[in-house]
């Protein structure tokens, strides 16, 4: 085992607190990697406060991960030291079931391990589950690690790494592109990506947010048409317009509301996780043949597939960089919706 400085919760209410964690040795498929920038995601908040239960402590964060190859283990093929990489959500899977053979990691029938707080053998991390990318170092199996290209900054980079597959994989899974009407709604750390990736695509873009606030944004960020949901006009003047809706934000919304503004066979998709069931109307649906769906992240393929289309079009997180003895203010600054857009922690400062 080699070690690493981290910063670590120690309990739901506790603050972040600089330590040092241990690291396993290289295996044959591992590599090593020098942390350079973590995002800071909202699952992060949700799980170092324990808002979704089952967190371990002490819990080092961070899914959001861009660095540079330090070492490699004696078996890896596809990266060498010096090269710059990232890694998101997980960090493993089973391999063997029908979604990891089909290369769909993100649906393992077993369970794929997340990049922190998932379950792995004691041998592989001390106290037998994954700590974080809020840390120096990071090891991970080079199946799960991919390549940054040249032209996307690091600090820019990390962000996309569980912001930009979240919203690149239902764009490209329903076909967001040219003669195509989508929605995203929500202008924030998933949504400003989001607006920024279908708008490349070239669909016709229009966000709606629950103000107009961030309306001068949207417009630069390619959105062609930015609505206030709190004005009731909204839902009437966009009835029946959109293919496909994209939905990042975690409150209840009055989902029938939105469900209306889809065309026939449009469909709403579901990325934000409220804490409270969705109730929808039944002729919401039947009437226009819409659909109600979900989407999380995609596959390590298709995560490598975003990163290079965010650099073919020069998409980058919009952020805002901090040291790591500021995650506590930038937590409540997230809830706070007090950020534009993401939060990246300059792994320098560990």
């Amino acid at each position: 085992m080699s070690t690493a400085a981290a910063y670590a919760v120690t309990s739901p209410d506790g603050r972040f607190e600089k330590t040092t964690i241990q690291r396993r040795d290289l295996l044959p498929h591992d590599v090593l990697i020098d942390v350079r920038y973590a995002g800071i995601c909202h699952s992060d908040i949700h799980t170092a406060r324990n808002e979704w239960h089952g967190t371990r402590y002490p819990c080092v964060p961070g899914h959001e991960i861009a660095g540079i190859v330090a070492a490699v283990g004696s078996a890896v093929t596809r990266f060498q030291v010096g090269d710059r990489v990232g890694v998101g959500v997980m960090v493993d899977s089973c391999g063997r079931c029908e979604f990891c053979l089909a290369g769909e990691e993100q649906f393992c029938a077993n369970g794929n391990t997340m990049t922190y707080n998932g379950t792995v053998p004691e041998e592989l991390q001390a106290g037998g589950y994954t700590l974080g990318g809020y840390s120096s170092q990071v090891v991970v199996t080079e199946h799960f690690v991919v390549s940054i290209p040249d032209s996307l900054g690091l600090d820019v980079a990390a962000p996309l790494l569980c912001a930009g597959i979240t919203l690149y994989s239902p764009l490209r899974h329903w076909n967001a592109g040219p003669g195509k009407q989508v929605a995203v709604v929500g202008m924030g750390g998933l949504g400003h990506v989001g607006v920024k990736i279908a708008a490349a695509m070239g669909a016709e873009v229009t966000v709606l947010s629950q103000s107009l606030s961030k309306q001068e944004d949207g417009l630069r960020f390619g959105a062609q048409h930015y609505y206030a949901t709190s004005d009731r006009k909204t839902f009437r003047e966009l009835r029946n317009r959109f293919d496909l809706i994209v939905n990042t934000v975690s409150a209840d919304l009055p989902i029938n509301n939105y469900m209306r503004l889809l065309k026939t066979d449009g469909t709403l998709v579901i990325l934000g996780l409220p804490d409270g069931d969705l109730s929808v109307a039944p002729f919401t649906l039947t009437n226009y043949r819409r659909s109600l769906s979900g989407s999380t992240i995609g596959s390590i393929a298709e995560t490598q597939e975003m990163l290079n289309f965010c650099a073919e079009h020069n998409i980058g997180a919009e952020i805002e960089t901090i040291s790591a003895d500021r995650i506590d203010e930038a937590y409540e600054r997230v809830v706070a919706s007090d950020v534009r857009y993401r939060f990246v922690i300059d792994a320098g400062s560990f």
